[in-house]
């Protein structure tokens, strides 16, 4: 329906954290998983390529960038067959964590899997650090008691805290939930060692 080359000139600005390599490793883990899991791969690989379209969007209006990104990609596909169509779209709509309908087909399953997996595991923690950075915010803080974030006290430690350690558990994929296992191990570790690292325990 769309292939890389094609779905890359839609990311000409996107940060570190969500631009085109994001795109390519979650590409990537949703290959793996559809194949395991029997999903149509033709519809995976475009909700994977587009999903993130509208991020840059988002970032200016404050809008949902997974809403708007279905809509751009329903416009973007719209010569190819309305029901493969309308798949990618619904995938697409599901993909947020914190928001936006649970995804209910098997491929907008796959999709939310593979984009939960690249946010956890040595990339997850490279990426929080990465957007910390591009946010001037510091590399430690107590966690606090606030799950919605935002704000300068919303350090990578927030964000595991109240993000990423809680992403093994809501995969819907036998497959994404074996790869997820030992990539959570390693966050746990990395975070734990931080602590130690920070209070001079080690």
């Amino acid at each position: 329906m769309i292939s890389v080359e094609e779905a890359r000139q839609y990311y000409p600005q996107a940060d570190s954290a969500h631009g085109f390599d994001h795109v390519l490793r979650v590409l990537a883990l949703a290959e793996r998983i559809a194949r395991a899991e029997g999903a149509d791969l033709e519809i995976v690989r475009a909700a994977v390529l587009l999903h993130d379209v509208s991020r840059e969007e988002e970032a200016q209006t404050g809008h949902c960038h997974a809403r708007i990104g279905a809509e751009r990609a329903r416009e973007i596909l719209r010569d190819f067959p309305p029901d493969k169509v309308e798949a990618v779209v619904k995938a697409i709509a599901a993909h947020r964590f914190r928001q936006g309908p649970a995804p209910q087909s098997l491929e907008a399953q796959v999709l939310y899997d593979a984009d939960k997996l690249d946010a956890i595991g040595a990339i997850g923690v490279a990426r929080a650090y990465a957007m910390a950075g591009h946010e001037g915010r510091p590399l430690w803080g107590e966690p606090g008691e606030n799950p919605s974030g935002g704000g300068p006290e919303h350090t990578p430690v927030h964000e595991f805290a109240f993000k990423l350690s809680r992403l093994k558990d809501g995969l819907f994929t036998a497959t994404a939930r074996q790869i997820a296992v030992e990539r959570h191990r390693f966050m746990v570790a990395f975070f734990q060692r931080l602590a130690d690292e920070v209070q001079g325990k080690c």
